[in-house]
């Protein structure tokens, strides 16, 4: 059975949320490794919703506690003990958790600061940008050594992001491999240079201070990815659809009207993210 908190018991803080210049971090926490349980996906969920419903959050980035690990996945002590129907909700409520990551309407970056592997590399590979700290640690989907499949997205979105070959090939042997193999492939989108974890974030989050207003229209930035995520399956007939209607509520936002008049201004525009 799945431990139950005591009463009186305090939870343990496992997903730290901070915003720093129109960005929320989340930074999983949960030593040596950052695996998830339930208690972690509860968090990291909550904190999902908190960035969207925050008008002063433009950006999310994601990142692990600690130098070693972003996210090695589901803790596998916690899956040997509970049954297999609270394995399957478990995985059940992470996939909802991962959907609604992606169906966000804000930018996000995963800072891969460390070990990025199984459910670790899915909770990534949700995230609409992906980046390696060089030489911090290994990335793949090594679940069908325990007997199981990558059950937190893993199946359908590698295969999305290298093509079905590939994928599978990725999955079936379980192999490991870095950051540069992985944006070679296309599972990371940039490798930054860092001693330090905490030099890491530095740049990771000057890149993401240049999607936030005055710098970018946030909320055009957040409607591309909407329009992206949402016609990605869609016939190309409604998917046009889609992007059509997000553009009408562009086409009504102060930030197009600024971006329009600057340009005519001949001028570089001041964003709002409104």
């Amino acid at each position: 059975m799945a431990k139950v908190m005591e009463a009186g018991q305090e939870a343990r803080t496992l997903v730290h949320y901070e915003t720093v210049d129109g960005i929320a971090i989340l930074t999983l926490d949960d030593p040596p490794a950052n695996t998830y349980t339930y208690e972690m996906m509860r968090q990291l969920d909550d904190a999902i919703l908190r960035a969207r419903m925050d008008e002063g959050v433009h950006v999310i980035v994601l990142c692990g506690a600690g130098e070693k690990f972003f996210c090695a996945g589901a803790d596998i002590g916690m899956l040997a003990e509970v049954s297999p129907t609270f394995k399957y909700y478990f995985c059940l409520h992470a996939n909802e958790t991962l959907s609604r990551l992606e169906q966000t309407p804000k930018l996000v970056i995963a800072a891969l600061n460390g070990h990025t592997v199984g459910g670790g590399l899915e909770l990534a590979m949700a995230a609409d940008l992906r980046i390696g700290r060089r030489g911090a640690g290994k990335v793949g989907l090594p679940e069908v050594s325990l007997g199981v499949l990558p059950g937190t997205g893993g199946t359908q979105r590698l295969s999305r992001i290298v093509g079905k070959s590939r994928a599978i090939e990725l999955m079936v042997t379980g192999r490991t491999f870095d950051f540069d193999e992985a944006k070679a492939m296309g599972i990371v989108d940039d490798v930054y240079d860092a001693e330090s974890r905490d030099a890491f974030m530095e740049q990771v989050l000057a890149y993401a201070r240049q999607f936030t207003p005055p710098h970018r229209a946030a909320k055009a930035v957040g409607h591309i990815k909407r329009a992206v995520q949402t016609g990605w399956e869609l016939p190309i007939a409604e998917a046009l659809a889609v992007e059509r209607e997000l553009q009408q509520l562009l086409f009504q936002s102060n930030d197009a009207r600024e971006g329009l008049t600057a340009y005519t201004e001949k001028r570089k525009p001041e964003f709002e993210g409104r």
